[in-house]
């Protein structure tokens, strides 16, 4: 019995996580940041191809930095989750993920890449630990506004 409550246990945590991450997702492209700082622990620490963050605080600055404008739209999809629970209070996890930026009418991109992240729970809650992010691809469409056409570059 211990081990399929052990077993049950795996599986429920593993939910949570999945329920986090979409709550970041969710969190990020309606722009709730203070929703969004439920997610991180507070010793959070962020990398990424824009820079290395440590806190949750600014790593939520630094997000408002970068989308937080109204001008800026955003769609994330992740998929696909590879979770490992590594103990009672920690785990693992890597993200397929998919994003569209739109920096207003004249820059958007498409990213594909990977989210590597570290979970941790305390008082019975999973916290994002770190979050690193690995980019694959990104196709940017910028116009060109002499001739009001659009370029994938």
């Amino acid at each position: 019995m211990v081990e399929l409550e052990a077993r049950i246990q795996i599986q429920e945590d593993m939910e949570h996580i999945r329920m986090l991450k979409a709550k970041y997702w969710r969190c990020l492209d309606r722009k709730l940041w203070g929703e969004l700082a439920e997610v991180f622990d507070d010793n959070f620490v962020g990398d990424g191809p824009d820079g290395h963050h440590e806190g949750k605080t600014a790593m939520i600055q630094f997000l408002k930095g970068i989308i937080g404008s109204e001008d800026v739209r955003t769609a994330h999809a992740g998929h696909n989750p590879e979770i490992v629970i590594t103990s009672e209070s920690t785990a693992r996890a890597i993200w397929p993920l998919t994003d569209y930026v739109s920096f207003g009418p004249k820059r958007k991109f498409v990213g594909y890449g990977h989210y590597e992240d570290e979970y941790v729970k305390k008082d019975g809650q999973w916290k994002m630990k770190s979050s690193r992010l690995s980019r694959i691809a990104e196709e940017w469409t910028i116009t060109d506004p002499a001739h009001q056409q659009w370029t994938q570059v």
